[in-house]
């Protein structure tokens, strides 16, 4: 008899709700904290309480990862509910200590626990979540489980466009050197995940540029085998829906398609007017 894997991540991943339900995939929140309110992710503090935050100035806004208890309660629900092994999916190490408090979460589980890094973050995540939980319904091993996470993050491109880089160089997420290009000479890059970093990938003059760059940036990381995309911003749903609706047209044999905003703490990193897209490349 095939064991019954879950497939736990943490809110950084986006996965919307009737997805989650789909695949009974467990979402351990992360913190957000806006002035001197913490909250967790999702649940006491939306994207939009991060949005319009972020556009008044009303103090910091800082998040934290998900913690080892909470995370290590998480792999205890599943065994109690019938799984028989868990694989654990989550945002990069090089941008988070949930990778590191999943690993100390899961050295003391009842059963065996899989940590998968994604080396991404948001829709780079949740591609990966994704294609674990369809592997899992499947009847798949805990090692094929995860071995569909990883597949998955080699074949996924994360690329987006952000109206300013000042959020991610306040978060530490990218370095005060790459920030300044996006301050001279009004320069708008285009980034991307490269080995579980944020890195420059273009950089053009106008945020009309970089748009049309992103749209150029993901049509050649679908490639000639077609796509699953997942589209997302943060208060620039007309960004979203341009970006998609160009996509349509300009990839072939397109899969799955999703559109929907960043959680809060990824809102906390890019600000308002971020739209990205994750591009998972079929087979």
């Amino acid at each position: 008899m095939a064991a019954r894997v879950a497939v736990v991540t943490d809110s950084t991943s986006d996965v919307p709700r009737e997805l989650v339900t789909r695949y009974d995939i467990t979402v351990v929140p992360t913190f957000v904290t806006i002035g001197d309110v913490t909250g967790r992710e999702g649940v006491d503090i939306s994207s939009a309480d991060v949005a319009v935050a972020l556009k008044q100035g009303r103090g910091p806004v800082t998040t934290s990862r998900a913690t080892p208890h909470s995370l290590g309660e998480a792999y205890r629900a599943a065994f109690s509910r019938g799984y028989d092994a868990v694989v654990s999916i989550h945002l990069s190490a090089a941008l988070s200590g949930t990778y590191e408090a999943a690993l100390l979460a899961a050295a003391s589980a009842p059963g065996p626990v899989l940590v998968v890094d994604s080396r991404s973050i948001a829709m780079g995540l949740g591609a990966a979540v994704l294609e674990a939980a369809g592997a899992a319904q499947s009847g798949g091993s805990p090692e094929q489980v995860r071995d569909a996470a990883l597949d998955a993050v080699h074949r996924t491109s994360l690329l987006f466009y952000v109206d300013t880089l000042e959020h991610l160089r306040r978060g530490g997420r990218i370095s005060a050197a790459a920030a300044l290009i996006g301050t001279t000479l009004s320069v708008k890059p285009i980034l991307r995940l490269h080995d579980g970093q944020i890195v420059i990938a273009e950089r053009v003059r106008t945020s009309q540029r970089a748009l049309a760059k992103l749209q150029e940036l993901a049509v050649e990381a679908a490639g000639s085998r077609g796509a699953d995309l997942i589209v997302q911003h943060l208060a620039a749903p007309e960004r979203a829906d341009a970006l998609r609706e160009q996509l349509f047209v300009r990839i072939p044999r397109i899969g799955r398609v999703l559109t929907g905003e960043v959680g809060a703490t990824v809102g906390a990193h890019v600000g308002p007017g971020l739209v990205g897209v994750a591009v998972t490349r079929h087979r």
